[in-house]
């Protein structure tokens, strides 16, 4: 008697286990076609409680990505322009015969100025990409540095790592870094 109990208690444990294979293989089956209709978008992240996104909350957070990822670019050209005309001035002054020594010292030393301070904002943004910033752009000038970074990206903590990154590369005064967020 109590052997048969045993059976019959397994049985209906197999049953009901078996069962809930099958409902679980049916639901999951169907759920897949919902996921096909959903686009996937990269860089863009739900928490996994959060209201379900409309797709024009989607779009204004793919429009404001991309409106950063153009004003890093467009800011790192026109920078890179700038420089390369402020090398070529300073390069066409020392090619002049015309021009006293004193005069070629003084483009020498300032095109000296310049690569230092080219090399200096490509390494601070190395090394800030390097901490983890997605995208950063650094401005020198002789008694200032502004580095540009992603408002998201901006923590507690993020304005004492640039500070501390512009302070190992260049010498300035720590007063005089200006942080902006875009």
């Amino acid at each position: 008697m109590k052997i048969q109990k045993r059976h019959i208690v397994l049985t209906a444990l197999i049953l009901a286990l078996s069962a809930a294979v099958f409902i679980n293989w049916r639901f999951s089956d169907s759920d897949s076609s919902l996921v096909k209709d959903v686009s996937k978008e990269l860089g863009v992240a739900t928490y996994v409680n959060a209201d379900v996104a409309t797709k024009d909350e989607v779009a204004n957070v793919s429009k404001n990505v991309t409106s950063t990822d153009e004003y890093f670019a467009k800011a790192s050209l026109e920078r890179e322009e700038a420089q390369d005309k402020a090398i070529e001035t300073a390069q066409q002054t020392l090619k002049l015969t015309e021009n006293s020594e004193e005069e070629k010292a003084l483009a020498l030393e300032q095109l000296q100025k310049l690569e230092d301070n080219f090399i200096n904002q490509s390494n601070i943004e190395s090394v800030l990409k390097g901490k983890g910033f997605s995208q950063c752009l650094c401005f020198i000038t002789d008694e200032s540095c502004t580095v540009s970074v992603p408002k998201n990206e901006l923590k507690d903590n993020a304005p004492l790592i640039i500070k501390d990154v512009v302070l190992s590369h260049h010498k300035i005064d720590f007063n005089n870094i200006t942080i902006i967020e875009v």
